[in-house]
């Protein structure tokens, strides 16, 4: 069965609220399109016996910079109705800008600290960006549970975090990160990569690796340091940041004695590609 799309937020509730009132549950996947593996597994993981899936497919104006890339990030709305549709989506919601921020629109969702570091220290407004969507999102499609992959652990994080924070009634699952045989964590940005940039973008995965196998009770000054040296020799590699941190909060530590998380960014070529690993007990 193809998944219908609709563009209209009254479409979206008008849907849910016949799910609902057959009794299903409902799950909620949001992305920006542009999708593969990765996203599949995501719906997989969100579909169960008695459940209404929902995949918003949006690019989200709100979280890119002037310098980033939100006019060339691919639309591919045909091929994404397919994927959703082969791996159990019920409805796709695919609005326009104008619909997710009508003339007038003046409201935004801040997160401190969390959103401070790793990504957001390089992307200023990204996260605020974000979460405004994420939580219009929420209050769209009002689901019971909302799938996020743990590639964006950052993302995540401040996520789990806004709804605790703000008592948003939807249980947030991240789901295992998606990669490729030879190691790279599967991204709608990998399309960019050229053959030599795509040959050497395994190396991310190799260097995030190496400081795992290594990590438990090491100063975390040394590992960052031996994972920046580590990617940097990686052909044509820039290091946006390599950097370990507690995986609940975000914040730097001096010993790896706690759950926490190895995150990297990047760039090969003009593509900045991001990837993590989980460390510590």
């Amino acid at each position: 069965m193809i998944a219908p799309v609709v563009h209209t937020v009254s479409e979206v509730r008008s849907a849910v609220s016949r799910a609902r009132s057959m009794g299903l549950s409902v799950a909620f996947v949001p992305t920006m399109g542009a999708l593969h593996e990765g996203h599949a597994a995501l719906v997989r993981a969100a579909v169960r016996p008695a459940s209404f899936v929902v995949v918003s497919i949006f690019v989200n104006p709100k979280q890119f910079g002037p310098n980033e890339d939100f006019a060339k990030y691919p639309r591919t709305l045909e091929e994404d109705q397919a994927l959703c549709s082969t791996a159990g989506a019920n409805l796709i919601f695919a609005p326009g800008a104008d619909e997710m921020y009508p003339d007038g629109s003046v409201t935004f969702v801040d997160i401190a600290k969390l959103g401070d570091g790793l990504c957001g220290a390089l992307r200023p407004g990204h996260f605020r960006g974000v979460c405004t969507v994420v939580l219009k999102l929420f209050n769209i499609v009002q689901a019971d549970v909302a799938h996020f992959g743990a590639k964006d652990w950052q993302q995540a994080t401040i996520i789990r975090r806004m709804v605790r924070d703000l008592d948003v009634p939807i249980r947030i699952a991240v789901e295992p990160t998606v990669r490729e045989a030879d190691g790279l964590a599967l991204s709608s940005r990998n399309r960019y990569l050229n053959a030599e940039e795509r040959a050497a973008a395994p190396g991310l995965y190799r260097a995030l690796l190496e400081v795992r196998d290594r990590a438990a009770g090491q100063s975390v000054l040394t590992l960052e340091l031996a994972l920046r040296e580590r990617l940097s020799a990686i052909p044509g590699a820039r290091v946006d940041y390599a950097s370990i941190v507690d995986a609940d909060t975000l914040e730097p530590i001096a010993i790896v004695d706690r759950p926490a998380v190895a995150a990297v960014a990047v760039f090969l070529g003009t593509t900045r590609l991001i990837d993590n690993i989980s460390l510590g007990p």
